[in-house]
């Protein structure tokens, strides 16, 4: 990744499949995630997954405006199940990288690929349309907080 992005809106979810609120800042602990969030908590619907990237999951602006255009698809940034939208970040480049979201140290750790579980929460074609465009599961390396308007960029 070249340059920096910005976070454009941080969504919280406290419980599987409960709906995404929106808030202008949140507590990032090393470890074990974004504070309020399910993930967090230990009750997404992932959360016995023995996989890492758990921890924060990141979209790109670009992508959701991207399927609107392509597919005819709408979603808010509070739809896509995404913690982080961002704004000029190519997160599929940070993939086993470490990136500073405000002062926050977090490590890519691999594509948040769309599933059935986002279709079912969202609308039919959603999978299709986000494919290798969904975004990035990340972890906390560092704790810190993230607000929206922070830059995004690589350590």
């Amino acid at each position: 990744m070249r340059g920096s992005g910005t976070v454009e809106a941080v969504h919280l979810a406290p419980e599987a499949e409960a709906p995404m609120e929106s808030v202008d800042e949140v507590r990032a602990v090393a470890g074990e995630g974004l504070r309020g969030d399910r993930y967090f908590e230990g009750i997404g619907t992932f959360s016995d997954s023995p996989r890492g990237g758990l921890e924060v999951t990141l979209t790109e602006a670009e992508a959701i405006e991207a399927i609107e255009r392509e597919a005819g698809i709408t979603l808010g940034f509070d739809e896509h199940r995404r913690n982080i939208t961002t704004r000029d970040a190519a997160l599929n480049h940070l993939v086993g990288e470490q990136f500073r979201v405000g002062d926050t140290v977090c490590e890519g750790i691999r594509l948040c690929e769309p599933c059935d579980h986002l279709r079912r929460l969202t609308v039919e074609g959603i999978d299709d349309a986000l494919t290798h465009r969904g975004g990035l599961r990340a972890d906390v390396v560092e704790s810190g907080t993230i607000h929206v308007g922070d830059t995004l960029e690589p350590v």
